[in-house]
């Protein structure tokens, strides 16, 4: 004797729960990978939210010490910066300032604190743009007049 049409029956409805319980099985993993990379990338965003700065001086009258430029750079955002010339990098009128010729007076800003920016750079006199890019490249452009 044969299988009756309740043993094919049983058979069928197995198959069909393990296809269902594989194909849920595959939807669970990619929603779970949807997920983790929405959280990742949403946690990228923030970190970039909470970078922010500014440059606070008057453009006017910029101070020096020594040979230095004296610039104030504010925290305004809702992290602490780490200031180090592999955190930040500073340009004036377009040109890259090399590492040696630039330095913070403290390691970090704290939120809503300032730290001075120290450039040594040959100006003429007139106008000139500073830039400066900050961690995940927030930058600042600051007009100021030598």
């Amino acid at each position: 004797m044969g299988f009756s049409l309740t043993g094919a029956h049983v058979i069928f409805f197995i198959a069909a729960v393990i296809v269902a319980g594989t194909v849920s099985g595959v939807f669970i993993a990619v929603t779970m990978n949807v997920t983790t990379s929405l959280q990742n990338r949403g946690d990228r965003v923030k970190e970039q939210l909470d970078t922010d700065f500014a440059i606070i001086n008057d453009p006017n009258i910029i101070p020096m010490t020594g040979f230095y430029y004296v610039f104030y750079v504010k925290n305004i955002g809702g992290a602490k910066l780490t200031t180090s010339n592999q955190t930040f990098q500073v340009f004036i009128d377009g040109e890259l300032i090399s590492s040696a010729d630039y330095y913070f007076g403290n390691t970090s800003i704290p939120t809503e604190g300032v730290t001075t920016l120290y450039v040594n750079a040959t100006l003429a006199s007139g106008d000139h743009m500073l830039r400066i890019v900050g961690p995940h490249a927030v930058d600042k452009d600051f007009l100021f007049v030598k």
